[in-house]
């Protein structure tokens, strides 16, 4: 019989590889996947208006490199730069807010 190697809790996996939420070895973590995800859809959106980084650094005042170091999620950018790059690459922001009844 063949043995389930797939993962069920995820949470659990992470737990034991970067600690417990909160801790700061999972914040840091949490940080880094958020800026390379980050950084993903921005890539995304770069290659799907057929930019170059070049294209979109000139765009916004900035240097092909740091585009490069945002898309590989070895920096995020400011939110005011995030603002120009999407506003560069036609994406729209929208903030949500939740409401929580006490």
């Amino acid at each position: 019989m063949k043995q389930n190697t797939q993962i069920g809790n995820y949470s659990k996996v992470l737990d034991e590889k970067y600690g417990t939420e909160g801790t700061p070895e999972r914040i840091a973590f949490e940080e880094k996947a958020y800026a390379y995800y980050t950084g993903q859809i921005l890539e995304d959106a770069r290659k799907k208006a057929h930019i170059t980084q070049a294209e979109l650094a000139e765009r916004i005042g900035a240097d092909k490199s740091y585009i490069s170091r945002i898309e590989k999620g070895k920096t995020e950018p400011k939110v005011s730069t995030f603002y120009r790059m999407a506003n560069a690459l036609g994406l729209s922001v929208e903030l949500h807010t939740t409401t929580i009844d006490l």
